[in-house]
């Protein structure tokens, strides 16, 4: 599995609300099983040690990141225990997945040269000065 999350970084000072310094709001989110890669109808399993690209497209939210917040994009290989578990080993139906299938994956996010990696983000722009009011 692959979950992407897109978070806004509250400033750590935060002398409104201190508790709220720091603080990770969850933006979107998505989750998609690498084994539909290629096709819904045939999975297969992802081959290990090369490079795949795979492209996520978030749900639309309507969000404006104040100054001062930070944006995080989040990767990761389990949303559990909000989402089922995978065993991260490649098996016909993860229902039926045994206790030995259940591993540890590692994702590694290739960037640069021939594998670069990209986040693209709506940016709606600022509003001319005599509508702000």
């Amino acid at each position: 599995d692959f979950v992407v999350k897109v978070i806004d970084v509250f400033p750590t000072e935060n002398p409104a609300d201190p508790k709220m310094g720091g603080y990770q709001l969850a933006i979107s989110l998505d989750i998609f099983r690498g084994r539909y890669r290629d096709s819904f109808a045939n999975p297969s399993p992802i081959p290990a040690g090369k490079v795949q690209e795979y492209k996520f497209r978030l749900p639309a939210v309507n969000h404006v990141f104040q100054p001062g917040h930070r944006i995080m994009i989040q990767v990761q290989s389990t949303l559990f225990p909000l989402y089922d578990r995978n065993p991260q080993k490649y098996v016909p139906n993860i229902f039926y997945a045994k206790k030995s299938d259940y591993q540890k994956a590692t994702v590694t996010i290739m960037r640069g040269g021939k594998t670069p990696s990209a986040v693209w983000l709506p940016v709606v722009p600022l509003a001319p000065p005599q509508l702000m009011r």
